[in-house]
């Protein structure tokens, strides 16, 4: 009776940990940091990869991630994501100064919540998005993240 019960605890966490994502693919806008379009797209069950070119008043900058998802908070269409990215970013002249550069690379990490809302095709997320430039203007970036909302499909 014990191995029973053991195994049915095992299938029920590992199905609330391990449930699929309420959507396939999803596009929209991301704000502060810049303006952002975001595009997402689950490439398993639980796992996304995510694309990001923001503008903002010092240039632009392209960002890829990919993202581990969990659907254990008992909510439904509620999750939570963490995962590692890159990104490359392009300075306007003006601040090239600043910068020592046109441009700088390096890596990203992101941490956040998503949310698919039941009864339309809407979802919005909320995240963190620190970075570390490599090369340009090396150094800790923590500002960027924001408000995501966008239309899924």
């Amino acid at each position: 009776m014990k191995k029973i019960i053991i195994a049915t605890l095992f299938i029920v966490c590992s199905k609330m940990v391990f449930a699929q994502a309420p959507y396939n693919q999803a596009i929209g806008l991301k704000i502060p940091g810049g303006f952002s379009v975001t595009y997402k797209k689950f490439i398993t069950a639980t796992n996304n990869i995510e694309a990001q070119a923001t503008l903002w008043h010092k240039g632009f900058r392209v960002s890829g991630l990919y993202e581990f998802n969990f659907y254990n908070l008992n909510v439904d269409g509620l999750g939570w994501f963490a995962g590692p990215g890159a990104h490359i970013g392009f300075w306007k002249t003006e601040f090239k100064n600043d910068y020592n550069s046109n441009a700088d690379l390096g890596i990203d990490g992101i941490i956040g919540l998503d949310y698919k809302f039941t009864n339309a095709p809407i979802n919005v997320s909320l995240d963190w998005q620190p970075s570390i430039t490599l090369a340009g203007s090396a150094g800790f970036a923590p500002a960027y993240g924001g408000l995501a909302v966008r239309y899924t499909f």
